[in-house]
């Protein structure tokens, strides 16, 4: 089943169940799916997204909620944090498991051995294969830094 029809799927079960914050969160997150598909239109296309440009929008929108949480902390709004980190946790279900520090650091080896990357000047060739295979699945932040500490000799 792909990404959309889950993210269709989960709405009418949140309907039926009448959880509003899972309700509103999947709406959400199935209105900037239709803002991208929109953006993405052509005159010549009218293909919707992905399944790994869905979850690159999902890592985005996860992204934007962790700086509200720590902004609404910062500015001692700590039930407006725990409602940014409730719909974390709701966009997270819909995303593969997250990689855990090995398995990030072994899969940026493997990478740089396969495209041959021998210096900083390569990490741009490393990344786009590390987001083209593991969209969804790593903090990408993270992954660059990887990527920089091991092109750079560290």
């Amino acid at each position: 089943m792909s990404l959309r029809a889950q993210l269709t799927d989960a709405m009418k079960e949140a309907m039926k169940a009448k959880d509003a914050k899972r309700l509103a969160t999947v709406r959400l997150m199935l209105a900037a799916l239709k803002d991208r598909d929109i953006a993405a239109r052509s005159e010549t296309s009218r293909d919707l997204l992905g399944d790994d440009e869905i979850l690159t929008l999902l890592a985005k929108m996860i992204k934007q909620r962790e700086e509200s949480a720590t902004a609404y902390d910062s500015g001692n709004r700590p039930e407006l944090a725990a409602g940014e980190r409730e719909e974390i946790t709701i966009i997270r279900s819909f995303m593969p498991a997250q990689m855990d520090e090995g398995a990030m650091k072994a899969a940026v080896q493997k990478v740089i051995a396969e495209t041959g990357a021998a210096s900083i000047k390569d990490m741009g060739k490393v990344m786009a294969v590390l987001k083209e295979r593991y969209a969804g699945q790593m903090d990408f932040s993270k992954a660059s830094a990887a990527t920089k500490d091991a092109l750079s000799g560290k």
